[in-house]
């Protein structure tokens, strides 16, 4: 799993521009600290982009891939990733979204981190191999269902946060970003970002 999914090269398949988004060169994404160290592997991926609206929303999107669920990848759970950032951080709470007319509502979790003026409202999920799982306990679960059938999973953490707008608004652009760039997207990629239905065993 992990060897097939290192193929997908997620800057070029995931679109800088699409519907109403434009890219927004030098923002400033939080990231965990450390990224020029060895945490940087062939196995791992990430990315970290900068999107507008037509209304001037600003949305920033990171996707950071783990060949096999390594730290580096833990170390992106906005939990761990903004508190390492001097951010304090609300207790996360989980929903389902539904980003597609015909196939099921995934898990996405919302989570508000704070910083002197900076607030910043956050939803995130965490693709195990072809299933999204955004509680740790569940991707404990997924890892040792995978491992039973023999198979490493892979991984993939997707986060997209703004500033400047209530929380309440917040959350409602960043779904609306999540579903635009779900239907932008081909299949290969919808199935790296949230993994494949047909094979999933949750």
């Amino acid at each position: 799993m992990a060897r097939t999914a290192e193929a997908f090269d997620i800057d070029k398949n995931i679109p800088r521009q699409f519907g109403e988004w434009m890219p927004v060169p030098g923002v400033r994404i939080v990231e965990p600290p450390g990224s020029d160290t060895l945490s940087h592997e062939i196995y791992n991926q990430e990315i970290g982009r900068g999107y507008v609206d037509r209304d001037g929303h600003v949305i920033m999107l990171l996707i950071a891939y783990g060949a096999s669920q390594s730290d580096r990848l833990q170390l992106h759970r906005p939990e761990i990733c903004y508190t390492a950032q001097g951010f304090r951080v609300s207790k996360p709470f989980e929903t389902a979204f539904s980003y597609r007319v015909g196939l099921p509502p995934m898990s996405l979790m919302h989570l508000v981190a704070q910083r002197e003026g900076r607030v910043e409202p956050v939803s995130y999920w965490m693709r195990i191999g072809n299933d999204v799982a955004t509680g740790i306990i569940a991707r404990q679960v997924l890892k040792l269902k995978y491992g039973l059938r023999g198979f490493i999973p892979d991984g993939a953490l997707i986060r997209v946060s703004t500033v400047g707008v209530s929380e309440e608004a917040a959350f409602a652009l960043e779904a609306k970003f999540i579903e635009d760039l779900m239907n932008a997207v081909d299949p290969a990629a919808r199935n790296f970002l949230v993994g494949d239905p047909r094979k999933a065993l949750s």
